[in-house]
């Protein structure tokens, strides 16, 4: 079984910005060593002839062509709207 340490611990809590007390580690040294037991515990079962299963709802991907579509408005129509344009683009405050 993995053995999970306090240092490491200690690097997931700094990779995911989160601070951590003494308690909470332990805690969590606990959890993530039961479910790592868990983990490899699933590992060792006989799948052998089993179909990976990669989606249960029967969809798939639907792609279309990429097209440009005319609603009969041109590029100079839609930028006289525009309050400000430069260079065929609407200009917008900058938001920082």
């Amino acid at each position: 079984m993995t053995q999970i340490t306090r240092d490491d611990v200690l690097h997931l809590a700094q990779l995911s910005s989160l601070e951590l007390n003494d308690a909470e580690i332990d805690g969590l040294q606990t959890d993530l060593g039961n479910i790592l037991g868990y983990v490899e515990q699933l590992s060792q079962l006989d799948t052998t002839g089993v179909e990976p299963t990669y989606q249960v709802t029967g969809l798939q991907n639907v792609w279309r062509d990429d097209s440009v579509i005319d609603y009969g408005v041109s590029r100079e129509d839609m930028l006289a709207l525009s309050t400000e344009s430069s260079e065929h683009q609407v200009k917008v405050p900058k938001v920082l």
